[in-house]
């Protein structure tokens, strides 16, 4: 027996289009974001996928991308549940800064070990910073499985798994395991690090796996939950290798005189 697994990054936010680190800010999708979701949509209905059950963060984009999956595919009757445990990776101290700018002063590798590696933390953030109280005291955190003092300040992607691991475990896997048809609606980091625990994806290999917006990926596990094959991401596959190209360049330097905000 295989179960079907498919895992999306929410399609295109505000900070997504303008490149900067959006993490834990709550952002809504842009109107490209909703044609991709609408788009994530239709090519899951053709494939005559049939979801029993749907996860999500406790951030809007993700939220309302898996409306507009579902809502596309005729399926908004299908029961939705959130956790923060899904929510992106906390990029710290780097929220709302562009990407291509830091590049540009701290070099691209550094940058790219800063949003792509399995065990580098960036700096915390801390009162000082001006997203701070608009995160910590959004009333969404008062309802999560940890007190607000405890939440994540900066995270790596391996961190990002620890905080996953016992939601997918105790809460995921037994409905994979009844046969459930799932779909997890997160956002590139946590969907990496549940690609990068179910595929075993070495540490020095995770830096060079890319998610674009609001392209789902497709899992096939066997009955212990190993991958029969490889991931695969649906839809058109030109497309996806131009998204997927977008998403990498996001952490080059930016060309004198031009700032993509």
């Amino acid at each position: 027996m295989t179960f079907k697994l498919v895992l999306l990054r929410h399609g295109e936010g505000a900070w997504n289009k303008e490149n900067r680190f959006c993490s834990w800010v709550d952002q809504r999708l842009t109107p490209n974001g909703i044609k991709e979701a609408q788009t994530c949509g239709k090519v899951l209905s053709e494939a005559g996928f049939e979801f029993d059950l749907v996860f999500t963060s406790i951030l809007s984009r993700s939220i309302e991308t898996a409306w507009l999956v579902l809502h596309e595919m005729g399926q908004e009757w299908v029961q939705t549940e959130s956790s923060w445990r899904l929510n992106e990776r906390h990029y710290g101290a780097l929220i709302g800064l562009n990407r291509a700018e830091l590049a540009s002063i701290h070099g691209e590798a550094k940058v790219k070990l800063w949003r792509r590696s399995y065990d580098i933390t960036p700096p915390p953030i801390d009162e000082s910073h001006s997203y701070f109280y608009e995160i910590y005291n959004d009333r969404r955190y008062n309802y999560c499985d940890v007190v607000k003092d405890k939440l994540p300040k900066a995270e790596s992607l391996k961190e990002v798994l620890e905080r996953l691991l016992p939601y997918w475990n105790d809460v995921i896997v037994p409905e994979v395991k009844k046969g459930k048809c799932i779909l997890i609606s997160a956002h590139g980091n946590s969907t990496r690090a549940l690609l990068k625990y179910l595929e075993d994806i070495p540490d020095d290999e995770i830096v060079n796996v890319t998610l674009p917006t609001g392209v789902p990926v497709l899992l096939e596990l066997d009955e212990n939950l190993h991958p029969v094959r490889q991931h695969e991401f649906l839809g058109d596959q030109k497309a996806i290798q131009a998204a997927i190209k977008k998403v990498e360049d996001q952490g080059k330097a930016a060309a004198p005189g031009k700032c993509d905000n």
